[in-house]
């Protein structure tokens, strides 16, 4: 190849960068002025609400409605938003990650470029818990100045924010090496931009509204008081099976655990408060965003107030449980008692875990709610089998709701349907044996108190890597 077409082919690899850039700028604009304007947008369903009580008869209206329409009240009015810190959010390279470790003060931060952990494909250095790294570049937040439902209804939640987040967080550990951003006008800008500048704020369609409002859900039930019975069912048998299988645990050389799929975190830090180098993964924007600010920013218990069913109007009780406040966080993470190396890395499971740094450097894979939103479930499960070391142990909780079952109109949609047999059939093919196994009842992001309350029957298992000895063993026999 002649040195022409070797710079054409870096110029060509450049431009390409720059429109993937200005794309993920564009997604992530969009995600931030989804979570501003949520409180404007949803008042669509407020009109919509009043617009149907002015349509009833006189003889109708007897009953009162339960929002006094006629108050205009500025939900952005909080004591605490005053003081809030501006975020420098920004996005890069695609499939890159950002992760959030854990300091020894107890806060959670993201990692320096030389500990980020991430995948192939990306563009970003990478740490396993066992400290090696990959060679790669990358760009890491900068956060609080320290270094440191029903099936369709969960179903249509995660597609969403899927497909909102498209692509993976990337962030800047340092303000003067901000990503560009593309302005409306096309022009690209090297400052960091203003997310809470008017400019920033578009319109929200109402498909962008339901994500937040997924979201909302997810907080109550990983950090509000409300959530804690969801949590017995879905997070008490994991951390108690954690607990069984790594009962002589090292403060010196604790296990590492990875929490693929991780939400809002709450899981994964439960596992570091028992002390585990515990990873959360997770590939949504929403839930990258709203992790970092109920992990960073929160400075007390209860310090914030949400209304998370003030517009669910089917299935309520009464006003009043429609209406009810919920306070969060129910539990101050800086000062839970999480193990030094908690992190939260963003970035998809195949892509961050494909890398040969991954291959076997944990001692634990927990999977919660999860295995179903692949693709190819089979990738997941060969994955988990690599990056486990020899004896490691997978934890499951989870139904099999595969996410692209039901993706009409895109021929190169790729959905692999297991059942829960063939499921197992496959682990067992990876080098798997099962150790326990049992079904749990469970909801996802259930009101409580709503007249409707569908359940999942998960499946709930524990199954165990096989050594290098005990495979060799049966093979003999066989």
């Amino acid at each position: 190849m002649s040195k022409s077409d070797v710079e054409e082919e870096q110029h060509e690899e450049l431009r390409r960068r720059k429109l993937e850039e200005a794309l993920e700028v564009k997604s992530l604009r969009r995600i931030i002025s989804a979570y501003l304007n949520y409180p404007d947008a949803a008042e669509d369903d407020v009109k919509r609400y009043e617009r149907s009580f002015a349509r009833l008869p006189p003889a109708h209206k007897a009953f009162d409605p339960p929002i006094d329409m006629s108050q205009e009240i500025d939900i952005c009015q909080h004591q605490n938003l005053e003081n809030f810190p501006d975020y420098n959010i920004l996005a890069g390279e695609r499939n890159a990650c950002s992760c959030q470790s854990a300091s020894t003060s107890g806060r959670v931060a993201l990692l320096k470029s030389d500990e980020a952990s991430c995948g192939e494909g990306s563009n970003i250095t990478c740490r396993s818990p066992d400290g090696s790294t990959i060679n790669e570049e990358v760009t890491v937040l900068h956060v609080n100045g320290s270094d440191t439902g029903s099936c369709s209804a969960r179903l249509q939640c995660e597609q969403n924010l899927d497909e909102a987040s498209g692509n993976n967080i990337k962030t800047a550990n340092d303000q003067s090496a901000m990503s560009s951003v593309v302005d409306s006008n096309g022009n690209v800008s090297s400052s960091p931009p203003d997310w809470l500048d008017p400019s920033f704020q578009l319109h929200v369609p109402l498909v962008d509204v339901d994500k937040v409002r997924c979201i909302i859900r997810n907080i109550v039930r990983d950090w509000a008081a409300e959530g804690q019975r969801e949590r017995d069912q879905c997070y008490k048998p994991i951390l108690e099976e954690l607990e069984i299988q790594f009962s002589v645990r090292q403060k010196d050389c604790p296990p590492a655990c990875l929490v693929p799929g991780a939400g809002l975190g709450r899981l994964a830090l439960e596992i570091s408060c028992l002390g585990f180098v515990s990873q959360g993964n997770e590939f949504s924007y929403y839930m990258m965003i709203c992790s970092s600010f109920i992990l960073n920013q929160t400075q007390t218990v209860g310090e914030w107030t949400i209304y998370p069913w003030i517009h669910s109007n089917c299935n309520s009780l009464s006003d009043s449980d429609q209406l009810r406040p919920v306070s969060i966080p129910d539990i101050f993470p800086a000062s839970a008692g999480i193990t030094d190396g908690f992190s939260m890395c963003g970035g998809d499971f195949v892509e961050v875990y494909s890398d040969p740094s991954q291959v076997g450097v944990w001692d634990a894979v927990v999977t919660c709610f999860f295995i179903d939103t692949a693709h190819n479930i089979v990738e997941y499960i060969e994955i988990i089998s690599r990056i486990l070391k020899d004896g490691g142990v997978w934890i499951n909780l989870g139904p099999l709701l595969y996410h692209f079952a039901d993706v009409y109109g895109q021929e190169d949609e790729m959905s692999i349907e297991l059942s829960l047999e063939d499921v197992r059939r496959v682990a067992f093919h990876y080098g798997f044996q099962l150790e326990k196994e049992k079904t749990i009842e469970t909801t996802y992001t259930t009101n409580p108190r709503s007249m409707m309350q569908n359940r999942y029957y998960t499946a709930f298992w524990t199954m165990r890597k096989k050594t290098v000895a005990t495979e060799q063993q049966q093979q003999q026999i066989t």
